[in-house]
């Protein structure tokens, strides 16, 4: 009986990729597996056998190179120097465990020392600092290489052996069914050596919980939610592998007088009805000292002041933010006698009808009011 073409049997174009090949592999050889087909058996083993040896010479450069220049005839004894076949005899498993190897993590690779953990240090900054960049100290509990063993966990003129339970390979095979799955090995629980005299220091552990202090450097702009990441400053790894990284997570105290938004600054700047009435100059704060702000007469509480590049240079770059001055008029308290007299001539001389020009917004909002109740009262 004539073979089927090798594309045609695992469902392929003659420009299939490498990753195309396997994946069709997999699918086909999971589907047609004599062991997910018990009824039918004999028919899965010859279906099987078939997807295998088109796998065979597809996945394989040379053997594809030769196929694809001469056909089935490049493996017939004696042809195209591939005699002798595919040793059809090997076991279902053979090939199936190395195209699932990827899932389970690979078959034959020692597993390595893990890399140390990263560290988050969480830090406080004032307002100023931020802005405009500080150096700071922290001291930070962490585990470092032991210097008595050098991370290697054995004592001082001694070395670990080799495991004899996965021979050095950290992971033992478990058999399920068709599948081969790896697992930590039991005995030396993934390290693949064993330690029999361990260091008196770190008790074989390779590390030693210590203090450091560190100087960190805190670039200007920087706001709440930002992390300065420290490369090599987190905990060692085990047995001598990396270190892990240091994280500084930063976090902007309240200020007392501005609130930062982006870029940008806020700020409440209460001033007098006089002034509010009749307009001035007051004194301001910006983090570089006071400032002169110009008042317009018949300015309102809620005006809003812009005093340009007084802001915040963000640490990512651009332009200066600004600083926003948030106007609040302020009632004026404990008055004497005779202030309070030439107040209520002042507000008399706004009565009646005359006076509506001079508080527009009490005019609206009563009026409003007004017309509010008279809707009520025609319903």
């Amino acid at each position: 009986m004539a073979k089927r073409d090798f594309y045609e049997v695992l469902g392929l174009q003659k420009n299939a990729t490498d990753q195309d090949i396997k994946r069709a592999y997999k699918r086909l050889a999971m589907k047609h597996h004599p062991d997910r087909n018990q009824g039918d058996k004999e028919q899965s083993e010859i279906k099987f056998k078939e997807i295998k040896e088109a796998y065979e010479v597809l996945s394989d450069d040379q053997k594809r190179a030769a196929y694809d220049q001469y056909g089935h005839a490049a493996f017939e004894q004696g042809g195209g120097g591939f005699g002798g076949g595919f040793g059809g005899g090997a076991d279902f498993s053979d090939i199936f465990g190395d195209v699932f190897g990827d899932i389970f993590g690979g078959g034959r690779r020692q597993q390595r020392p893990s890399r140390g953990s990263d560290l988050q240090y969480n830090m406080d900054l004032t307002l100023e600092e931020a802005v405009r960049g500080v150096t700071k100290e922290i001291r930070i509990p962490t585990l470092e290489e032991c210097d008595s063993c050098h991370g290697s966990g054995a004592k001082p003129g001694t070395s670990a052996d080799t495991c004899s339970t996965c021979h050095g390979m950290g992971q033992v095979h478990m058999r399920q069914g068709f599948f081969s799955v790896q697992q930590p090995c039991p005995t030396c629980h993934g390290a693949g050596k064993i330690i029999k005299d361990p260091c008196n220091k770190c008790h074989g552990q390779g590390r030693v919980e210590r203090y450091k202090t560190l100087s960190v450097k805190i670039p200007a702009g920087v706001d709440t939610g930002d992390r300065i990441r420290l490369s090599g400053e987190g905990e060692a790894g085990e047995r001598g592998a990396p270190a892990g990284d240091l994280f500084v997570q930063v976090h902007v105290l309240p200020h007392n007088i501005f609130e930062r938004d982006g870029s940008n600054l806020h700020c409440e700047v209460p001033i007098s009805f006089a002034t509010a009435a009749l307009g001035g100059e007051i004194e301001v704060p910006t983090l570089d000292g006071r400032v002169k702000l110009k008042i317009p007469a018949e300015t309102q509480t809620g005006k809003v002041f812009r005093m340009k590049g007084k802001g915040v240079k963000s640490v990512r770059g651009g332009l200066q933010g600004d600083l926003m001055c948030h106007t609040v008029v302020e009632t004026p308290v404990k008055l004497n006698e005779k202030q309070k007299d030439l107040l209520k001539q002042f507000g008399e001389s706004l009565g009646g009808k005359s006076g509506e020009k001079n508080s527009p917004r009490s005019k609206s909002f009563f009026d409003g009011v007004k017309k509010f109740f008279d809707d009520l009262t025609n319903k």
